[in-house]
Parts: structure tokens; C-alpha cells; sequence
């Protein structure tokens, strides 16, 4: 049987943008509960964190300095990051929560609200995401929206975002055989071989040898399910 060769199932991270102590702290306190929490003050921290660590989910306010939270999640879509949203605002016109939900967020709360309520709308938004896209590699379940792979046991490794490509990218055409040359244009452009070798090691490394096969002389190709 597979195994994780070491790895430990990991709490769900959550990113939360908030510039108001008070609520913040109490936030902090109720999401971590079920998260391991990142807190950040304002949205260039927080799209600095964003940007370099992987998140099950994010809750950003609408109200921010510097920019807005709007802005926020328009920078973190532009950057290819599809990791469950949910904006805070306590605008509450049809207009102000259409131009959140058209930058990219895929839920809203109103202020003041009921952190058993923000608590459901995250499982519901995880949830939703995660009866999304799921691809079977030989024992293990490969969720590239929530960046992780799952063992046979169900226990949950996550995955960078250059690991989530390549092999977002190799299980999107199972039969299909990848050369290195493909991979490359797909996924490092101006990279080199030694770069997706040292990937696919990366993969194997926290998952299986069997989840990636080498195909002598041409490249790669992922698992099949089983």
C-alpha cells in the first residue's frame, strides 16, 4: 500500500483579511477552531501571503487600506489563485455585492454577522469546491482546486502551486505521453529539463513513485485509476 513517507494529514489553512483588531481577533480566535489561521492587516500583506503560501480558504473585508478588498481578490484571480473566497462587507446593496462576487469572490457576508454562519458558509464554499474537479491516479485522489492529494487512508497532502500545474497538467490527458519540451511550455516557460525532473521527483516524494510514470525516451504520463 501507498504511503506518505512521513507526511501528516495537515489542518485546512485560512487566510483572513481584516484591518479591525477587535473583529479580528475574535475571528482569529472562532476560526481556529477548524483552521490553522493566517491573519493579515491590510491587503498588501495580505496579497503577499496570498501569493506565497497555499490556503484552503480566504476570507477577505470589502473595507481595507491602501486597497480595497475588491482589489484584493481581483489581484489574487489575476494571479491564477482559485482558492475558495469569501468577501465581508458592510456595504450591503445589490450593487457593492455584485462588484465583490464579479472580482472574483464566490460567497459574501454582510456585517454584522454570526461566526456560526461565516464558519457553514466556509464549509459550504470548501465543499462545493471540492465535489469539483477530482481525478483518480491510481490510489490516490488528486483535487488540483484545493491543491491537495489524497492517500488511500484519506489522509491529506497538500501541494505547491508549480506541483499542482504539472500535475494538473499530466492527469488532464491520462493516455497522453508528456515530454519534458511540454511540460516546459506549459508550466515553466524558460525553464529546463532538470526543472520538471526535480518536479516529478517532488510529487513522488510526497505521494507514491507510482503516481507519475516514466516513459523512457519520451517523458511522463500520470497514473491511471485503479
Amino acid at each position: 500500500m501507498s504511503t506518505l513517507s512521513g507526511r501528516a494529514a495537515e489542518r485546512p489553512r485560512l487566510l483572513y483579511v481584516e484591518d479591525e483588531p477587535e473583529i479580528a481577533q475574535i475571528a482569529v480566535e472562532v476560526l481556529s477552531d477548524e483552521y490553522d489561521v493566517d491573519h493579515a492587516a491590510g491587503a498588501e500583506a495580505g496579497l503577499d501571503l496570498a501569493l506565497h503560501r497555499r490556503y484552503d480558504a480566504m476570507v477577505i473585508d470589502r473595507r481595507l487600506p491602501a486597497m480595497s478588498g475588491t482589489e484584493l481578490i481581483a489581484a489574487v484571480r489575476t494571479a491564477r489563485i482559485t482558492t475558495p473566497l469569501l468577501m465581508l462587507t458592510a456595504l450591503g446593496s445589490v450593487d457593492d455585492r455584485v462588484s465583490g462576487l464579479d472580482a472574483g469572490a464566490d460567497d459574501y457576508l454582510v456585517k454584522p454577522f454570526d461566526f456560526a454562519e461565516l464558519r457553514a458558509r466556509l464549509r459550504a464554499l470548501r465543499r462545493a469546491r471540492g465535489a469539483g474537479d477530482r481525478r483518480q491516479l491510481g490510489d490516490w485522489l488528486f483535487t488540483p482546486a484545493s491543491q491537495a492529494l489524497y492517500s488511500p487512508t484519506e489522509l491529506r497532502v497538500s501541494l505547491t502551486s508549480a506541483e499542482t500545474a504539472v500535475l494538473e497538467l499530466l492527469s488532464s490527458s491520462p493516455d497522453h505521453v508528456f515530454s519534458r519540451e511540454e511540460i516546459l511550455d506549459a508550466v515553466f516557460p524558460g525553464g529546463s529539463a532538470a526543472t520538471v525532473d526535480t518536479y516529478v521527483h517532488y510529487l513522488r516524494r510526497k505521494s507514491t513513485p507510482e503516481i507519475i510514470e516514466t516513459v523512457r525516451a519520451r517523458g511522463y504520463r500520470a497514473a491511471g485509476p485503479r
